[in-house]
This record gives C-alpha cells, sequence and structure tokens, in this order.
C-alpha cells in the first residue's frame, strides 16, 4: 500500500468516526466514548492522532475494541468549535480531548462543567483561567501544556539572530487568533529592544492573510522572522514554507514539522509526545481518575532542528556550534 492511499484512508476513517451515529455505535460496544475536538483539520493531524492513540493503547483501550473516538474538526474556523462541542456534549461521551491550543479548550470549558476534559495548549493554563494550579487543576480540566515562556521565546530569538548575525530588523509573524498572541508580541519586542535591534509585527487570522504578511515583511525588509508558536501556522506549514522561500525570508519556526517540511530551524517542544500524553491521561480518566487531581504535563525535552538544504537555497551558513547542538539536520 503506497502512502498516498494509506493517508487516503486514514483521512476517510476520520471523516467516518466523526460521523457515526449513536445508535450504529451502540449496536456496536457498549464502551465508553472519547470526543476528539480540534480547531484544525484531519489532513495535518495524523502523526498527532496516531500519538494519541498510542497513548490510549499504552492505558489498555483500544479503538473499535474497548473504547470509540469520535472526531469534531473546525478545519482553522474557530467559529465553529461551540457548535461542534455542543455536539461532542449531546452524544453523552465520556472525556473529551482537545487539540489545536486554546481555542478548543475554551470551547470544551464552556460548554460542560462535567465532562471530564483533557487540553493540549501552548499558553499558561493558570493564567489562561483553564486550571487553578498546574498541580491540581480543579475542576473538569487538566491536560498537556508547552507554558511558551519568555525564556523559550528569546531562545529562538537568539537562534534565529546565530543565524544571522548581521541583521538588525527582524519580523515576527504571529496569528490575530491566539490568546497568547499580545503577551508574545511584548516579550519579542522587550527582547529585540534589549539588543538595540527593530521588530516588525505582521497578524494574520486565516491562510487568506499569509500571502499579504509575508509580502509586508518583504517590502519592509527584514532580514530573519519568528513565526508564533500556533496550531494554526503548524497546519499550514506548507503554504508557510512556499513563501518564505519565495520572499527569501529565513524563519524560524515553533515546530519541528515546518522545518521537516522545508522551513529552515525550528525549536519547541515535542508536539507527538504531547498527544501521547494526552492519551494516556484519557485512559487513566477512562479508568476513574478525577481530572481535578491531574497535575498538568510541561514538557521537559525541546528539539532544535535545522534544515540545511533550506539554508543553502537561502545561501545561510549556518555555525558548527548549531550543527552540534541540533537535535535533527535535515541535509
Amino acid at each position: 500500500m503506497t502512502i498516498a492511499i494509506a493517508r487516503r484512508k486514514f483521512i476517510a476513517l476520520l471523516g467516518v468516526a466523526g460521523s457515526w451515529p449513536l445508535a450504529a455505535r451502540a449496536q456496536q460496544t457498549e464502551s465508553p466514548v472519547i470526543g476528539f475536538l480540534s480547531s484544525v483539520d484531519p489532513v495535518s493531524m495524523e502523526k498527532p492522532v496516531s500519538a494519541f492513540h498510542q497513548g490510549l493503547d499504552h492505558m489498555g483501550f483500544i479503538d473499535g475494541r474497548n473504547v470509540t473516538v469520535t472526531y469534531e474538526w473546525a478545519k482553522n474556523q474557530y467559529d465553529r468549535l461551540p457548535a461542534l462541542t455542543q455536539a461532542l456534549v449531546r452524544q453523552g461521551v465520556s472525556v473529551i480531548v482537545t487539540s489545536g491550543g486554546e481555542p478548543a479548550a475554551f470551547a470544551a470549558k464552556a460548554a460542560t462543567k462535567t465532562i471530564p476534559i483533557v487540553f493540549n495548549t501552548n499558553g499558561d493554563p493558570v493564567r489562561l483561567g483553564l486550571a487553578t494550579s498546574l498541580r491540581r487543576p480543579g475542576g473538569n480540566l487538566t491536560g498537556i501544556s508547552g507554558l511558551e515562556t519568555t525564556a523559550v521565546v528569546a531562545k529562538r530569538f537568539n537562534l534565529l539572530r546565530e543565524l544571522l548575525p548581521k541583521c538588525q530588523l527582524f519580523g515576527l509573524l504571529a496569528n490575530a487568533k491566539n490568546v497568547n498572541t499580545e503577551a508574545d508580541i511584548s516579550e519579542a519586542r522587550a527582547d529585540a529592544q534589549s539588543k538595540r535591534q527593530q521588530l516588525v509585527v505582521e497578524t494574520v487570522s486565516d491562510a487568506r492573510n499569509l500571502d499579504e504578511a509575508f509580502a509586508a515583511l518583504a517590502q519592509q525588509r527584514v532580514g530573519g522572522m519568528l513565526v508564533q508558536s500556533d496550531p494554526f501556522f503548524t497546519s499550514s506549514r506548507v503554504a508557510l514554507v512556499e513563501l518564505a522561500a519565495r520572499y527569501g525570508i529565513p524563519a524560524i519556526y515553533a515546530r519541528h514539522e515546518i522545518a521537516d517540511a522545508g522551513g529552515l530551524i525550528s525549536y519547541g517542544w515535542r508536539l507527538g509526545n504531547s498527544y501521547w500524553l494526552q492519551g494516556v491521561y484519557a485512559g487513566r480518566i477512562l479508568k476513574g481518575e478525577k481530572p481535578a487531581e491531574m497535575p498538568i504535563i510541561r514538557p521537559t525535552k525541546f528539539d532544535l532542528v535545522i534544515n540545511l538544504a533550506t539554508a543553502k537555497a537561502l545561501a545561510i551558513h549556518v555555525p558548527d556550534r548549531l550543527l552540534v547542538l541540533a537535535d535533527k539536520v535535515i541535509e
């Protein structure tokens, strides 16, 4: 079976799973149902969903055997999330697992105070009101948080500076719909000012704005660009890479998936591992644990990925120090 055919079958399976009527599921099994709510699309979520199922398997839950997973995809249309969440609540799912950052988590939180929720976010869940504390979240929510701190943003900025030592004008591409955007912009600006450098900010709200944002950054002659940690950018990685190449803008990203797709460099936590952990947490809840008492998991490993082929195309010399530090180098 070719990879393309396997991928089409995977996507078709997700679509069918999301539309199976309750009656049909009830005839097949009396097993609990997990609602998987995502703000992005199934095509970009193939590997994360696979990791999620591996986490469930680790806890002894096999989809279609002793648990059923049903999917709802907002496809980057965040205004659809409340209705999709309500559909899961009406189905009476046992657990809601959210992906695609804070929008899905907020939609689930607003929809139910009783159904356990396992979220996957970038920002601080305490600051955002998703939990009372990291150790004891309280309520019906727990999960995994990347906790994109000032230190992480500064680390990305410094890595980009090391690649572009003569650059004095940088760009930041952010998602206008991301609740962390204001804080991310503030942190990046403060970091640039501390080095007496300039920062140009462009925000987008959907894929249609990406070309305009890149054109604006190119027109202002930015020498390098930081791309915010955001599920929308991860799911739009092919377009991002193509635009960065077209406009000749070196960029650093938060997800290795974007570097794998042709992005210059990435530094961030392992997304696949976070979905495996969501599967484990969902399994633990199905076995009786309470979200209020399950600590929010924070990443301990951040990966540096460098795409040498892209660096050569952009005529960028990658210092040996970075090559030694890199967890993965793409030739």
